[in-house]
């Protein structure tokens, strides 16, 4: 995963408006709710239908921590999946979605311009375009380079361009990120 898939992915979870269970009993016995069986279960986290068995009984308590991160991701996967589905098609078609980024930035620009590229911190709020762009990209399984494109067409439209008003010939490379954070 790269650095804008885990961002989507938190954006994601803070939209929980139920914590998802915390004990390892009720993590197990929601994921058997939503797979059917123990079997299904065990394959989806790696262990035998037996551990899974055991965990859901309370027999076994304390899984490796692989295992609980394993967990974990199944059920935040499964959580709120209609939550989630509508937050992210309002993102998508009405308010649009928030991007915080420190990267390098370098241009293509004109000549007499400096396209040296260099270190920023920005906060940009991107429109529904972009925001169902994005979402449609993820969904499709698309690689960080292509997502980072996305972002990357959105702060040079939104930001670098000004919605049309300035450099018109502009060409902005995001790299180097520091940190990308997307709020929706």
């Amino acid at each position: 995963m790269g650095d804008i898939d885990d961002a989507l992915e938190r954006a994601d979870r803070e939209g929980f408006t139920r914590e998802p269970p915390r004990t390892l009993q009720a993590r197990i016995n929601f994921l058997i709710g939503k797979l059917k069986t123990t079997r299904a279960v065990a394959q989806e986290l790696g262990v035998t239908q037996r551990s899974v068995e055991r965990y859901r009984t309370g027999e076994r308590k304390h899984p490796p921590g692989d295992i609980v991160a394993r967990i974990d991701a199944a059920v935040r996967s499964r959580w709120q999946p209609q939550v989630r589905k509508r937050r992210r098609k309002q993102a998508a078609s009405t308010t649009g979605i928030t991007v915080e980024t420190r990267a390098r930035f370098g241009y293509s620009a004109p000549i007499g311009t400096t396209d040296d590229g260099r270190m920023r911190r920005l906060t940009v709020h991107l429109p529904p375009a972009y925001a169902d762009r994005l979402f449609d990209a993820q969904q499709q399984g698309a690689g960080d380079h292509r997502m980072r494109e996305i972002v990357a067409e959105g702060l040079q439209e939104i930001y670098f361009r000004d919605g049309g008003r300035r450099a018109e010939h502009l060409e902005v490379a995001f790299t180097d990120i520091d940190y990308f954070d997307v709020s929706f």
